[in-house]
């Protein structure tokens, strides 16, 4: 596990991007994540894409999670947020990009997706993985208790998640859904490299039980400490040892 604190998200952002170019090509698989920690990643790919430096036309994209039965193009869907702060403007091909899609309240249904995705990612090979974590140690929608040999399942969200995503929807808890469909933390440990990142005072205790070395399945961002190509990048406000 490598450690990295900066002074600022853009700061940390450059870092993670360098970090992430040396370990792919231009016909790499990236795993891709949403929330606000990756956005100054995905200004740095757009950035360095219109340089000329990138092309994305023949990579291969696996985001980690969406909600359960939220429309597509609802604003806040995942699908939405990829498509807005980094798909739209870059070269990808449409049909490499995959993206969870729970767009069903059908259990059945939902099964096969759970599996179809399952199944695609275990044919596949990610070069590098890009997550952030949440308040309560979460990895995806990976929350507090969720085995370490898990693969994609539907999850139901806990209050804490419910309550840090609710900014997203006007602050309203009740408009966020309750329900999610995730990678499983063995298939994030599936990944060649993982680049975490933790950007603010809220994300404290998780880095703090990451860098601690010990598993704990009440933690599930502990589950990288025996992966042998973890990159963490943190910024002074989430870095547990800044006074």
């Amino acid at each position: 596990m490598e450690y990295f604190v900066f002074d600022t998200i853009e700061e940390a952002s450059k870092k993670a991007y360098a970090i992430m170019k040396a370990n792919i090509n231009e016909h790499s698989t990236l795993g891709l994540a949403t929330g606000s920690s990756p956005v100054a990643l995905y200004k740095e790919m757009i950035a360095d894409h219109k340089a000329g430096n990138f092309s994305y036309k023949d990579i291969t994209t696996f985001n980690l999670d969406e909600y359960v039965n939220i429309d597509k193009n609802h604003p806040e869907s995942y699908y939405s947020f990829m498509h807005n702060n980094l798909f739209n403007h870059i070269d990808i091909n449409e049909e490499r990009i995959h993206i969870p899609a729970p767009y069903t309240n059908d259990d059945a249904k939902l099964a096969k997706i759970v599996k179809g995705y399952n199944d695609e990612l275990e044919a596949a090979s990610v070069d590098v993985q890009i997550l952030g974590v949440g308040s309560n140690g979460h990895i995806a929608f990976n929350e507090p208790g969720t085995a370490f040999d898990s693969t994609v399942h539907i999850v139901n969200l806990k209050e804490n998640t419910i309550k840090d995503n609710s900014r997203f929807f006007d602050f309203d808890m009740e408009k966020v859904p309750k329900r999610a469909m995730t990678m499983g933390i063995k298939n994030i440990l599936q990944a060649k490299n993982i680049i975490f990142l933790a950007f603010g005072a809220n994300k404290r205790d998780a880095v703090a039980k990451l860098l601690a070395g010990k598993e704990d399945v009440n933690y599930p961002c502990t589950s990288l400490i025996n992966h042998p190509h973890v990159y963490v990048i943190v910024d002074k406000a989430a870095d547990p040892t800044t006074k």
